[in-house]
């Protein structure tokens, strides 16, 4: 692989939160196999995506959220070829027969607690005929698709070669200095492909502070750290609340995408740096934060902006101030010792806040790894190597908060 077919599959536009989009696709591409107006659906999908789903906003629908919505809406969109920006498709018609199918308490929402990958298993019916679509490992991976019992589409390359997921293990495998070759080494394709993505994520991020209260706006002026966590945390916001501004992901995640981007794409200026430099650093932050997501999973019990994008921005900010691999190692140890136990309770608007959180921690944790300082192996989790300290992380995240992230679902799922 190279770094121009990673960013072709790791660096993708999406509109609105990825996991109801992918809801929306399953939805879909099920309702295709029908003749009529859907009348019924059932909706399985792993706990990490029902977290997901809950209680983020969904685009072009006057601000609806939830996993209901998502659902609904997918059974009445046409144009399977939009993927991850299917919600542009939605009109009045659209919500008015989603509308009418929620109201008819006929959608039936179930957790497969077994499945700790992302899992769609989607099945809509007219009352004549029954379509089924089923998603796994990444937000677009259709590995099913049945009318009326018959398979009409199936595949045999299994989940763990879907082409995401083959980028993120791609960067995973690979060692501090290979990253750095690459970005050294960036063609001006892949670079433009950095610049413009990254243009998306700082237009939502500015149009974020228009819809946020003046005395947030106010309290983030004057200093130059805290108006750009700021300025990300405006960014997800409008995202989470379902702002109509397509962003660019990385990793399966927008507010990923923007916790990378927005920061490095100010400090050109603010900084006087090198816009070549700059996209550099981007495609720094971008493998860090796919290496990190392939340790935590796709969806995690931790949150993944302040984890994985938390740490790829840590990694970037290091490689701007001409730091190495040792200054790069300390800042993951500084990051990891610091936002660890952040816990994932879902994509809804309060994530902007993590969000400011971890931008904020990374400026920080590059401070001190610049100065000679990381937390050292002998405190809590941090290991002898940034690497070894994601490892950590790791099994924090998918065996150490089994029982939290139970729990978190538990108190999500008695708000239905």
């Amino acid at each position: 692989m190279d770094i121009l077919e990673y960013l072709n599959q790791e660096w993708v536009p999406a509109l609105g939160c990825t996991e109801p989009a992918s809801i929306a696709y399953a939805g879909m591409t099920s309702a295709r196999q029908i003749s009529g107006a859907a009348t019924s659906l059932t909706l399985t999908v792993d706990p990490k995506i029902f977290k997901n789903c809950h209680a983020v906003g969904i685009p072009h629908s006057g601000h609806k959220i939830g996993i209901k919505w998502a659902a609904a809406i997918g059974c009445f969109l046409k144009n399977s070829k939009s993927e991850l920006e299917c919600f542009r498709e939605i009109d009045e018609e659209v919500l008015t027969k989603a509308s009418k199918l929620i109201d008819s308490g006929k959608i039936k929402i179930r957790i497969d607690r077994t499945r700790d990958n992302l899992f769609i298993d989607f099945e809509v019916t007219d009352g004549k005929d029954t379509g089924q679509c089923i998603i796994e490992g990444t937000h677009t991976n259709v590995t099913l698709v049945t009318k009326n019992g018959q398979t009409v589409f199936e595949t045999n390359v299994g989940v763990g070669t879907k082409k995401e997921i083959s980028a993120r293990s791609w960067a995973a495998s690979m060692s501090t200095a290979a990253m750095l070759e690459v970005v050294r080494n960036l063609n001006q394709e892949a670079r433009s492909k950095v610049r413009n993505g990254s243009k998306l994520n700082l237009k939502i991020a500015k149009h974020g502070l228009t819809i946020f209260p003046q005395s947030f706006v106010k309290m983030i002026e004057g200093d130059l750290l805290t108006g750009i966590a700021g300025l990300v945390c405006a960014g997800v916001y409008a995202r989470m609340w379902g702002e109509d501004f397509p962003v660019m992901s990385v990793a399966g995640s927008g507010n990923k995408g923007i916790v990378c981007s927005v920061p490095l794409t100010i400090l050109e200026k603010e900084w006087n740096l090198d816009a070549g430099k700059i996209e550099e650093a981007l495609v720094l932050a971008m493998l860090f934060t796919s290496k990190t997501t392939e340790v935590l999973g796709t969806l995690s019990a931790v949150c993944g902006c302040s984890n994985a994008a938390g740490i790829g921005l840590a990694c970037a900010l290091v490689y701007l101030q001409e730091g190495g691999e040792k200054e790069i190692s300390f800042a993951i140890n500084n990051m990891v010792g610091n936002v660890t136990g952040m816990i994932c309770d879902g994509a809804k608007i309060g994530c902007a806040l993590k969000t400011m959180t971890a931008v904020d921690a990374a400026f920080r944790a590059t401070a001190l790894a610049m100065s000679g300082i990381g937390i050292p192996f002998s405190d809590g989790i941090v290991g002898q190597t940034g690497s070894e300290s994601l490892a950590n992380l790791g099994k924090i995240a998918k065996d150490g908060m089994i029982r939290t992230d139970e729990e978190i679902l538990k108190i999500m799922e008695a708000k239905i």
